[in-house]
């Protein structure tokens, strides 16, 4: 079995939730699922299972950036033959036409990153959402009355850097925000065949340097956590 998730065969659901901070994935299961159970703490990343509305769900971390992401997504869909990873993170607005809170549906991820090339030969430096999950949140955030804009992001393997211009890649492919693990995550997907999806809450306006504060995370983070879940739920 895998090295990085100790669960056991079976432990792990179908469908798994990927923040990537593993106190955000414990919060989801105290907070959403019925009978919770810590079913990995390798690393200190949490994995949960329990059961939502009925249906059994997991949710755990994925870690920051393309490698971590790339190790826990690979052996999810390899070792615990899960077929959709909902990724639900936060991202940096490179633009002030998108706001604080906005909810982002990720339909592209475009990177520098050499990840999907040496990992599975995909030379291609912007990938898609992967399997229908991305229509499925559309629907649902319509029937929740969310306003969940669909775009593309660049996904950056940088947090920190000189140069403060927007990069040329995003420019490029009219990436208006920015994070750093979908397309590892798409990338992974598609070389395996699963469905994924990237769900993004925006908590950064990097031109005007706004930003929500640590008291407002928690709020603020919501009603994506409850897109995912009940996009989630009608993919079971």
């Amino acid at each position: 079995m895998s090295i990085h998730i100790s669960a056991k065969k079976g432990e792990i659901a179908k469908v798994v939730l990927q923040p990537g901070d593993p106190l955000r994935a414990q919060y989801i299961a105290e907070n959403y699922l019925e009978n919770a159970k810590l079913v990995s703490k390798t690393r200190g990343i949490f994995y949960y299972t329990g059961l939502y509305k009925g249906k059994e769900i997991t949710v755990g971390a994925s870690g920051m950036g393309f490698p971590s992401i790339g190790i826990y997504s690979f052996e999810l869909f390899t070792e615990y033959e899960v077929d959709t990873i909902i990724r639900i993170g936060t991202c940096g607005a490179y633009t002030t036409d998108l706001k604080l809170f906005d909810i982002l549906n990720i339909e592209n991820a475009a990177s520098e990153s050499t990840y999907a090339k040496y990992a599975w030969e995909i030379e291609n430096d912007i990938l898609p959402h992967q399997g229908n999950i991305f229509g499925t949140i559309n629907e649902t955030a319509q029937e929740l009355s969310l306003a969940a804009k669909s775009i593309n992001v660049h996904s950056s393997d940088i947090f920190y850097r000189k140069d403060q211009n927007i990069p040329a890649i995003a420019t490029k492919y009219n990436c208006p925000a920015v994070e750093m693990e979908a397309f590892g995550l798409f990338a992974n997907a598609q070389h395996l065949g699963k469905n994924a999806a990237t769900i993004l809450t925006v908590t950064d306006i990097i031109p005007t340097h706004e930003k929500i504060s640590a008291d407002e995370r928690e709020k603020a983070l919501k009603p994506m956590m409850e897109l995912a879940l009940e996009s989630a739920l009608k993919s079971l």
